[in-house]
């Protein structure tokens, strides 16, 4: 059975070089995000062409972001819906957003994304109670770790039949594997996987994408 290997930064370059199409102004708000504290928070342009990707083969039009940052994955997202597409994207953070939605301007799609500031629980409580659920194609969790089963059951909720959620970090460098490590991001991570595993609502497929993506189809 062959397994995934890490590759090498010569491979590495060749995949960004070969593959990769990323827009000039995504390209700057990922380098602008390189200079912040936090840049490690920020997902590569592998993964945000992939989940553009993602939306497109969805012919989704109303999707859910969970942890914006500076909004780099909305923007990828956002280039890949049509024009009447949406993104509800949830943070707390005015500082980060504020990069995001420059570039969101910049990019011409800032239209198409609704950026609520708050704390994502009570955003995605509000919308199940204003009749939502069922409506959404796509979401995307990538925010604090120990709240990424409440936001999972949340955005379940909120997903159409044959809608996908994707859920960033995963693989958390190798740390979920390990039963030494349980501090409380890595045992939630934990925790978020084995219960994918056995959930018969969705059906799921963990990638060695990024940090470790997993990919739920609500059935």
């Amino acid at each position: 059975m062959s397994r995934y290997s890490p590759i090498d930064e010569r491979t590495h370059q060749y995949l960004l070089t070969t593959s990769i199409r990323e827009p000039e102004v995504a390209r700057r708000l990922r380098e602008e995000t390189q200079q912040l504290e936090n840049a490690q928070m920020q997902i590569g342009p592998d993964q945000g062409q992939f989940m553009q990707l993602l939306v497109q083969v969805l012919r989704a039009r109303k999707t859910l972001e969970v942890g914006v940052f500076t909004g780099y994955s909305a923007l990828w997202v956002a280039l890949g819906l049509p024009d009447d597409g949406r993104i509800i994207a949830c943070d707390i953070s005015e500082e980060y957003t504020a990069v995001a939605r420059r570039y969101w301007k910049e990019a011409g799609v800032d239209q198409k994304i609704d950026l609520r500031l708050g704390p994502a629980l009570e955003t995605l409580d509000a919308l199940l109670k204003a009749n939502q659920a069922g409506t959404f194609d796509f979401a995307f969790i990538d925010a604090d770790k120990t709240n990424y089963e409440n936001y999972y059951e949340r955005a379940l909720q909120l997903l159409r039949a044959g809608g996908l959620i994707a859920i960033d970090n995963t693989i958390w460098s190798g740390k979920v594997a390990n039963p030494k490590v349980n501090d409380a991001d890595t045992v939630a991570i934990r925790q978020v996987n084995e219960k994918l595993h056995r959930d018969e609502r969705v059906t799921i497929s963990m990638l060695t994408v990024g940090d470790g993506l997993t990919l739920a189809m609500k059935r």
